[in-house]
């Protein structure tokens, strides 16, 4: 009987030990480790667009979750462009113009990891930019932009509690798994230098990048880019540090996915229509990584995330608020297309696209086209982006958010020639005209298809901004050569441009 007990006994204690040796050998680090990198990249729009058919910040935060309750070890990251062009950032909340606010609002509660500089994000002025900095509950992270005032030059800085925090051009994060596999990430960024400021200065962007590598390889396990480059400045990217295995870019508004050497180029599609979900497998042993990406689009079969749909919802009021001052049922559709209307800041500013010529016929419409031609400068055409599907009246005011009246301006042929070469001239800028019935033939302009006459007098629809001199610098009420400006009342199409794009649109 002593004989069982004692054998009873011992057979409890093996048991204990070996569990107490189980659970340690499986909590034993085992060197390999997975993370998750969710990226989006140039997202001006924290609602859905495209008549509530794709993107949404409430739905890439359901994925989000979704993510991190498979692995904790999820990074949600801005590969820049996200304050600015926005409509809601022109409107005014609380006296003062949003200017990015409400994006900073929404990406504070969906906890983001981090935020590369984007081009637009100096759109902004100084201290509207520092404020949107100030508010961040995530790091920025730039290798080569920097505070420039007069001759000097400092890093910017995030303001919180009093504490003064410099912008780097790195990010380190440190994770751990559940065996305590434990690894330092590191971040690289550069934008591109495409939006001169006085307050602005960019270095070379190979360089800083580079040099960035260099100071923090020896630091860190993995390195990954997070920039906002044209993506043959990530393809040079790639070819300059091979050995990283992950650029996460934004700039282009439409999906990449390239590969140099064995560097992955990735970029998702702008206004979260889409966002790339990164899979990264690590192993300390052999210093490899195994990566897998995802292009998930975001789309309607997705559900709002709550928490972040009531910070969306407070600010989609304030904007249809405003809205619903110059048009009835804001989200009403009034146009449907298949062919994608450009937008796009660089085609906008340099050559006539559909969306500009669509517009500049609106100019016309709204004075029942009884006038020559109209005209409006490109750099009022604010959306950055391309316009597909089911269009409806704020997707309008996302392409023209400042307004303002269409003015019927009475010039002569001289004056007229001189607006439309300075246009020409000025491609690549914002001054670049978009335009209704004026052709080029030859290297001739034709105006109603015929050879402007100097000393006849023209009637042109023109944005009243162009009226103010502000682009085109001799184009002003005070110019001898223009005859009469017409300013439309309240209750006429073409008091606002905006509403004048709207009822030309109905009628296509």
């Amino acid at each position: 009987m002593l004989q069982t007990t004692t054998v009873m006994k011992l057979s409890k204690l093996f048991l204990f030990l070996f569990l107490i040796i189980g659970i340690t050998s499986c909590s034993k680090d085992d060197g390999k480790i997975s993370f998750t990198l969710l990226q989006v990249n140039d997202v001006y729009e924290i609602a859905s667009i495209q008549g509530g058919e794709y993107g949404g910040m409430a739905r890439v935060e359901t994925v989000h979750q979704e993510l991190l309750a498979k692995n904790k070890n999820t990074l949600l990251v801005m590969a820049g462009d996200f304050l600015n062009p926005s409509l809601l950032g022109t409107m005014k909340y609380e006296g003062d113009r949003v200017r990015g606010k409400q994006m900073i609002e929404v990406m504070n509660a969906m906890n983001f990891d981090m935020a590369a500089f984007g081009n637009h994000e100096f759109d902004l002025s100084k201290n509207d930019l520092q404020k949107r900095m100030n508010e961040s509950a995530f790091p920025w992270i730039s290798a080569n932009v920097f505070h420039k005032v007069s001759d000097s030059i400092s890093s910017f800085y995030q303001q919180q509690n009093g504490v003064k925090s410099s912008i780097k051009g790195s990010f380190i994060k440190e994770i751990s798994d559940e065996d305590g596999t434990t690894i330092k990430i590191g971040f690289i960024s550069v934008c591109i230098p495409s939006n001169p400021k006085s307050y602005v200065q960019y270095t070379d962007m190979f360089e800083a990048i580079q040099k960035e590598y260099k100071a923090i390889q020896n630091n860190v396990d993995i390195v990954v880019g997070l920039t906002h480059v044209k993506i043959e400045h990530d393809r040079e990217i790639a070819k300059l540090l091979p050995n990283i295995p992950l650029i996460m870019g934004g700039h282009e508004h439409t999906n990449k996915n390239e590969k140099v050497g064995n560097v992955q180029i990735n970029k998702a599609d702008a206004n979260a229509k889409s966002a790339y979900i990164h899979t990264l497998n690590y192993d300390k042993k052999t210093k490899k990584t195994i990566l897998s990406s995802e292009l998930k689009v975001i789309d309607a079969t997705i559900k709002d995330d709550s928490k972040v749909k009531f910070v969306v919802d407070k600010w989609q009021e304030v904007m249809n608020n405003q809205i619903s001052q110059v048009v009835e049922n804001p989200y009403a559709i009034i146009y449907a297309t298949d062919t994608p209307l450009d937008g796009r800041d660089t085609p906008i500013r340099s050559i006539q696209t559909n969306l500009g010529e669509i517009i500049a016929n609106s100019m016309s419409f709204s004075f029942n086209n009884k006038v020559d031609c109209a005209i409006v400068n490109g750099g009022s055409i604010r959306i950055d982006d391309e316009l597909v599907g089911n269009i409806n009246s704020v997707d309008v005011f996302r392409v023209l958010p400042y307004g303002g009246p269409v003015l019927k301006v009475k010039m002569k042929g001289s004056l007229l020639t001189k607006v439309i070469e300075y246009g020409e001239a000025a491609a690549g800028s914002g001054a670049y005209l978009q335009r209704s019935n004026i052709n080029y033939e030859n290297g001739i302009i034709l105006v109603n298809k015929k050879k402007i006459t100097p000393t006849k007098t023209y009637t042109v629809a023109v944005s009243d901004y162009l009226m103010k001199g502000f682009d085109i610098p001799f184009l002003k009420n005070d110019n001898p050569e223009v005859i009469d400006v017409y300013k439309p009342k309240e209750n006429e199409t073409s008091f606002d441009i905006r509403k004048a794009v709207i009822e030309f649109l109905k009628t296509q």
